[in-house]
């Protein structure tokens, strides 16, 4: 009897744990499960939490957005418009802590405390591009709260490679370390080189799909980051809508900077352009291979069309 009535108050104390969307397939555990698990174990007790309190009445608190990508694709342009709203509280510094497991261990109180102060009214948002291509990422921000309002913002994906390389090529540079040419990573025995992870990154496709699995489309708002560039403020409107934003930001907060050639944005009558890192030239790259890279995306960009339900202008390869 005395065994039973143990047995019973084990079953009633164990702590349940709640499952992710998806169907989780019953083998072991691996490595990386086992730190979400203890995560969300040790996150989900109210006391684990808090609040950091500012005197004015505002605190830190968890993301109500997040920026999740992709790299390359405009996210620092989207969350500096973004941040002219005034009921907008953006993180400075890319977090990365559902994609890097030193900081994932921290747990979320060490993630509150990167979010910046905000009152109640305003919307907390953190960007950290490489969301969007992580596998781990999507179920684990899931875990976190599952009616989170997503933003991703895209571009042409032969031009994001260019870009991508563009800004490790400058980051060597200012070093002082020797670069390959780009036509060494995108060409291997001839070929395009499939295997090149700037590449990888543009295949949206097979990405959105992970997404897909735990958040419904509704709830990932696709910016078009060639459009932003060439005309900001219609993009704009489009968040603040998603976001459920008072229409707050307008035409008058951008203008065209002919000397760097791309908008800057106008604040209380302050004006200010994004780094100068922003918008570097890419290499030139012959056309043959360039046809290359358009011929290679032609079929993961109708995949994404299909999957999103919208198309978007990027370059596509016609068969002669």
């Amino acid at each position: 009897m005395a065994a039973f009535l143990l047995g019973a108050v084990l079953l009633i104390v164990q702590p349940q744990v709640v499952p992710s969307r998806p169907a989780i397939n019953s083998k072991a555990e691996t490595s990386s499960q086992s730190v979400q698990r203890e995560l969300l174990k040790k996150t989900s007790q109210k006391n684990d939490f808090k609040e950091n309190i500012h005197s004015n009445g505002s605190c830190q608190q968890l993301p109500h957005t997040i920026i999740i990508g992709v790299r390359k694709g405009g996210t620092r342009a989207l969350l500096e418009m973004l941040s002219l709203h005034p009921d907008i509280a953006a993180a400075e510094s890319e977090v990365h802590f559902f994609d890097w497991e030193d900081h994932y261990r921290n747990g979320l109180q060490w993630y509150i405390n990167q979010m910046p102060f905000s009152y109640p009214h305003q919307i907390t948002v953190e960007k950290t591009p490489a969301y969007f291509t992580s596998p781990k990422v999507p179920e684990r921000v899931y875990n976190m709260n599952q009616s989170m309002r997503l933003l991703l913002i895209l571009r042409d994906p032969s031009e994001r490679v260019l870009s991508d390389y563009t800004q490790v090529f400058y980051n060597h540079m200012q070093k002082h370390k020797p670069y390959p040419s780009i036509e060494q990573f995108l060409i291997k025995d001839g070929e395009l080189n499939v295997g090149y992870k700037a590449i990888n990154r543009s295949l949206y496709y097979i990405h959105m799909q992970n997404w897909l699995k735990y958040f419904p489309l509704d709830h990932i708002h696709i910016v078009d980051g060639d459009k932003l560039i060439k005309d900001p403020f219609p993009e704009i409107e489009k968040v603040e809508r998603f976001l459920k934003l008072s229409p707050q930001i307008n035409a008058s907060n951008f203008y065209f900077n002919k000397t760097k050639g791309f908008y800057c944005l106008r604040d209380s009558g302050r004006e200010r352009c994004l780094h100068e890192s922003k918008g570097r030239a890419h290499p030139q790259v012959d056309t043959w291979l360039l046809g290359k890279l358009h011929e290679y995306f032609h079929e993961p960009n109708k995949k994404f069309f299909e999957l999103v339900g919208r198309t978007f202008d990027w370059h596509s390869f016609v068969a002669s």
